[in-house]
């Protein structure tokens, strides 16, 4: 039977293999210090989603951690030299969910501009998903997302080249809509509950009980009616209010820029077909028909 043997040297004593010669143990990409961060952050925005509906103050505080973790996240990859394109997509999408699942509150919370947070939501999710795209089509795999020369987009360039840039456009683009969040539990001319008695105008002034407490009238804690108990005048509004007129012009600033990432994205995937296709012989030129 034949079996396997070392090396040996002239004196016959079996020879080691070098380092080099021995089998490297395969990186666990999964569990990287950036990645172990982003599972943190999804924990983090999904238990805050269960507190969205009637806890602001801890819905607030664990959404701002996870959108934090966020730098975080990026600091760790290259202090531990562990950035990877599984870690960018799941910083990404981990972007898109949370701040879509707080703009669909949004939606219900103020239902006369739900058409507005519908269409916030559409072109998030469509300028990121079309630069992703193209950067990886056209650039290719290799290529990061953030990689934007200047002949291409001088904006875009400047937006994903300087962290400090990135990190304020993006943590004021979020401080907006927590604001607006608060503001649905705060502000009676924003959000007057549905239970407020129409013959004591004082029960909409700020800061006055709205509505009974939910356990009053509803049996379940998560109903529509206890919803809006909960929401009425649960706190002071001059905090939020702040907040949301000093990160609103940032904010309106990041949606134009994603308008001009989904333009660019467009035309650079434009450019691509139109080398496709020549390359392939079309449009092909058919004769003339004889007059």
């Amino acid at each position: 039977m034949a079996t396997s043997q070392q090396p040996i040297n002239g004196n016959g004593t079996a020879v080691r293999p070098t380092h080099e010669e021995e089998e490297e143990e395969e990186e666990n990409i999964f569990l990287f210090v950036p990645n172990l961060i982003g599972y943190g952050r999804v924990v983090l925005a999904l238990t805050s989603l269960y507190y969205m509906p009637l806890h602001p103050r801890t819905c607030t505080a664990l959404y701002s951690i996870s959108c934090l973790l966020d730098a975080l996240d990026g600091y760790a990859a290259r202090a531990y030299e562990q950035s990877t394109k599984f870690g960018a997509v799941l910083d990404m999408v981990t972007d898109r969910c949370t701040t879509s699942c707080l703009l669909v509150f949004l939606a219900q919370a103020f239902p006369r501009w739900s058409i507005i947070f519908q269409g916030l939501i559409s072109l998030d999710l469509a300028s990121h998903y079309m630069h992703m795209y193209a950067t990886l089509s056209m650039g290719g795999s290799a290529k990061s997302h953030k990689d934007v020369s200047a002949s291409r987009s001088w904006i875009l360039r400047q937006y994903y080249s300087n962290k400090w840039v990135l990190f304020t456009f993006c943590a004021l683009n979020e401080v907006f809509f927590i604001a607006l969040y608060l503001l649905s539990f705060s502000s009676p001319y924003l959000s007057p509950t549905l239970l407020a008695d129409p013959a004591n105008p004082s029960s909409l002034a700020p800061g006055s009980p709205a509505a009974p407490k939910p356990s009053v009238l509803f049996a379940s804690p998560f109903s529509a009616g206890a919803m809006e108990a909960a929401r009425a005048n649960k706190m002071d509004s001059t905090v939020p209010w702040i907040c949301m007129f000093v990160s609103a012009p940032i904010m309106l600033a990041k949606q134009i820029i994603n308008v001009v990432q989904m333009k660019k994205a467009a035309s650079w995937l434009a450019e691509g077909d139109r080398a496709a296709r020549k390359a392939a012989g079309l449009p092909r030129k058919t004769s003339k028909k004889i007059q």
